[in-house]
């Protein structure tokens, strides 16, 4: 799919849609492929035909993938308005927290409980998380469910109101530090050098609560797409999302190479046999 392909909407018919329900609570989950289980999360505005686009490519490199609907439309085009109006809505919904102080958001719950359901029916050694944007940091905070061992932290922006922050409760800050020490995980992670939704400030409040176990990696914003989709241009307005919108689709490229090597980090942590 080209950059020009994917500012058209996506009908996702190559993907199995399920309505999943955990605590009484049901969202739409777009299911494909087969092999161990990643969850891929959306990226503010939702399941953009780029998002859509990067799970298809996790799928290819022999994985089930579950893409839950977390906000936004599913597979449309994420344009300024809508993209703003999805935002807004999401930044006083009760399931996110999206500034400073608000701890855990409550929605990792559900997606706890979604890895545990995909775990079991794809079976594997464990579950992989990938998170971008607004769910950026969810991927880490799914790591307090057993069956997650392969957490994937792309440009994470929340909180909002805080580039040196971290979307934790301190509570859950001490679990996950613990969980990676002693069932030996790592954590990927990836942002632009100039990206101002996901600061440098932001890496290193990672790496001073896991260390080493964190790997965070800056692709130069000089390599970012600079037409991506209405959204990204009108309202993000800085490179931000590597291996999605701001990606460029060329052999050799670094946003490429930023996702070959998140999807041999996943199959390096799910697999056997590599």
């Amino acid at each position: 799919m080209t950059s020009s392909e994917a500012q058209h909407d996506d009908p996702l018919t190559d993907f199995h849609r399920r309505e999943m329900a955990f605590s009484g609570v049901s969202k739409a989950v777009h299911v494909a492929g087969g092999g161990p289980a990643v969850i891929v999360m959306p990226e503010m505005p939702g399941i953009s035909p780029d998002v859509a686009r990067f799970a298809r490519w996790v799928r290819d490199a022999g994985f089930t993938v579950y893409v839950p609907s977390l906000f936004g439309t599913d597979g449309a085009c994420p344009t300024a308005g809508h993209g703003t109006s999805v935002m807004k809505r999401a930044c006083v919904s009760e399931e996110f927290r999206v500034f400073a102080g608000g701890g855990t958001s409550p929605v990792v719950d559900w997606l706890r409980a979604l890895a545990r359901r995909a775990h079991g029916e794809c079976g594997g050694p464990g579950a992989g998380v990938v998170g971008m944007c607004f769910t950026g940091n969810f991927a880490l905070t799914m790591t307090l469910e057993p069956s997650v061992i392969a957490p994937v932290v792309n440009h994470p922006s929340l909180p909002l109101d805080d580039p040196a922050g971290l979307e934790l409760s301190p509570a859950d800050a001490v679990a996950i530090r613990e969980r990676f020490e002693r069932d030996d995980l790592r954590a990927l992670g990836y942002r632009f050098d100039n990206d101002r939704w996901c600061t440098g400030r932001r890496f290193a409040a990672y790496s001073a609560l896991l260390g080493e176990r964190f790997d965070g990696r800056v692709v130069s914003g000089a390599a970012a797409n600079t037409a991506p989709p209405p959204f990204f241009k009108d309202v993000v307005g800085t490179p931000h999302s590597v291996v999605t919108a701001h990606l460029v689709d060329e052999e050799g490229h670094p946003t490429i190479r930023a996702r070959d090597e998140i999807i041999a980090f996943l199959l390096s942590r799910l697999t056997v046999d590599v």
